[in-house]
């Protein structure tokens, strides 16, 4: 915790602390009094033209994950001037410091490593581990991303590689909704890795052993969240990146305990059921009407399937019914009710059926509106499932949301080329247009970062004690309710990435209400919810140039 009697820094101190630092903007007035007098050029910058130097600096590099990396530093550097260009075009930055550049700087985290930021709490410190908390300088968080690097995207184990993760996150938390970062704090959960190229790699800086399972794991998460609770009371919680047999069981423990959600499960889901909602104003269907295909039916799929199923209940449907039109597809073939290999949390969605053992196959069985990929096998809606598809459906609904690109189940071009132009199409990574007889199509990206970042801001702004299901689903309609006419002849079916700070601040003012209505909420309701929320985001500016 900080020494309240501890003097400000001033001198190269002042210019080594990224949350004081203003680099060349500091006044020419105030650095003699600050001793940083010579150590900075004579002339003193705008915020406005510091960001005009960055954005010529990031043209001069070669690759994203220079780029990444040069973010990286500036954040390390001046934080304010760090969100100030992540802010200034966030559809440019965000591909930058998250998906799909964030896949490679956690595969090469070890590698590339030059400064530290959050905090590590190995499993060889149990017992100390709000002692370790403690040694956080910020006394108020709010916010805490945290992972063990286990399922780090669509690739795998990376141990403590997976930092970046609740890195990236949480500047989108602040650069897309206004979470204030002083409230925010990302940590690695270092219970070991079973990956053996890192474990051999002489250069990686995790705990050099196999991954704890079973009671020691379990007793290691709850010393953790009880940590968090004494240390920091009003946090939320954001789990990320579980391998599923953690998620799951992780989520369902602590659901109803303390606040918190895992964006894998529920943030995915919730834009998933967005990009439907969107793509349904595209087909002219009802949602009741939708019969949904997953390939992959890990904590990913059933939550978005549990969630679309919660979402068609609330428009009157049985929700045993609403479970029947949604169906799963895994490495051994469709969820049906005679398989004994499925875990608990699947069984809901193992309906009465034959045996399918391909995917296109359970296509023409079913014949579903939409097909979400969250299975992260590249390719795998190849063109005879997207011919299926467009043989089944006028508007086929095609979501390949896996993470990377690399991991995606198809690219735009392929899903708009195999179906003649009528894909709905939306994906979990980035594409750019696409040419089909003289139309621009422009893919959607399901990006989660329409549903977090505002979930964030809805807590802040109420300090609600719990995160719902029914906040997702509320902050679905609330994303989907913000396509544009013009967005959707274009095939867009979100906001466009280009306005994401309004569109998060819409959805968050949304989410609040409920909070507020359900007294979920741990403060006075505002007259203005919509301004409450507005006041409490963070722009950047030095202080005094608010």
């Amino acid at each position: 915790m900080p020494d309240p009697d501890r003097a400000a820094p001033t001198g190269a101190e002042l210019l080594h602390n990224p949350q004081l630092n203003r680099g060349s903007a500091f006044p020419l007035a105030a650095r003699r009094a600050l001793r940083i007098e010579g150590l900075l050029p004579p002339v003193a910058d705008t915020l406005e033209l510091q960001v005009a130097r960055v954005h010529a600096q990031i043209a001069m590099l070669d690759s994203d994950l220079q780029k990444y990396l040069f973010l990286s530093d500036l954040q390390s550097r001046n934080e304010v001037l760090f969100y100030a260009v992540l802010m200034s075009d966030a559809a440019t930055f965000m591909p930058l410091v998250y998906t799909p550049t964030v896949g490679e700087a956690c595969q090469k985290f070890d590698h590339v490593f030059h400064a530290s930021r959050g905090l590590y709490l190995p499993i060889t410190a149990r017992g100390r581990l709000r002692e370790l908390l403690g040694n956080w300088p910020q006394p108020d968080v709010r916010f805490i991303v945290v992972t063990d690097g286990e399922r780090i995207l669509g690739l795998g184990d990376l141990g403590i590689g997976g930092m970046g993760i609740p890195v990236g996150k949480l500047a989108l938390y602040t650069a897309c909704a206004g979470v204030p970062p002083q409230l925010t704090l990302p940590i690695t959960l270092d219970v070991g890795t079973n990956n053996a190229e890192l474990l051999e790699d002489p250069l990686y800086l995790g705990l050099r052993q196999n991954r704890v399972r079973g009671a020691e794991y379990d007793a290691f998460i709850e010393e953790f969240v009880q940590a968090v609770q004494e240390r920091f009371p009003k946090c939320c919680l954001q789990w990320e990146d579980f391998a599923n047999i953690n998620a799951v069981p992780i989520l369902a423990r602590y659901r109803d305990r303390i606040c918190t959600y895992n964006d894998d499960i529920q943030g995915t889901a919730a834009v998933a059921l967005a990009g439907i909602l969107g793509a349904l104003r595209i087909t002219g269907q009802k949602l009741a009407d939708q019969r949904i295909l997953f390939l992959g039916a890990g904590s990913a799929g059933t939550g978005i399937a549990e969630l679309i199923s919660q979402a068609m209940a609330l428009e009157g449907m049985p929700i045993d019914q609403a479970r029947a039109r949604n169906w799963l597809f895994d490495i051994a073939g469709l969820l049906v009710d005679t398989r004994t290999d499925l875990a608990l949390f699947q069984r809901p969605f193992a309906h009465a059926h034959a045996p399918v053992g391909s995917f296109v196959a359970a296509v023409e069985a079913l014949r579903p509106t939409t097909i979400i990929g969250v299975s992260t096998v590249p390719k795998a809606f190849n063109q005879a499932v997207i011919e299926a598809m467009a043989r089944i459906n006028p508007r086929p609904i095609i979501f390949p949301y896996s993470n990377p690109t690399s991991r995606s189940e198809c690219t735009a071009e392929e899903a708009y080329r195999w179906s003649a132009g009528r894909a709905v199409f939306a994906s979990g990574s980035p594409f750019p247009p696409v040419q089909i007889d003289g139309k621009t199509l422009v893919p959607g990206q399901g990006n989660n970062v329409y549903i977090f970042p505002a979930i964030g801001m809805a807590v802040l702004a109420t300090e609600a004690r719990r995160v719902t299901e029914q906040m997702f689903i509320i902050a679905a309609h609330g994303v989907a309710e913000q396509v544009t006419d013009e967005n959707l002849a274009s095939g867009l079916i979100y906001p466009p990435t280009s306005n994401i700070l309004e569109a998060s601040l819409h959805t968050a003012a949304r989410i609040a209400a409920y909070v507020f209505d359900h007294d979920l909420a741990g403060l006075p309701r505002p007259a203005d919810i919509a301004a409450h929320v507005r006041a409490c985001a963070y722009r950047p500016a030095y202080p005094g140039e608010a």
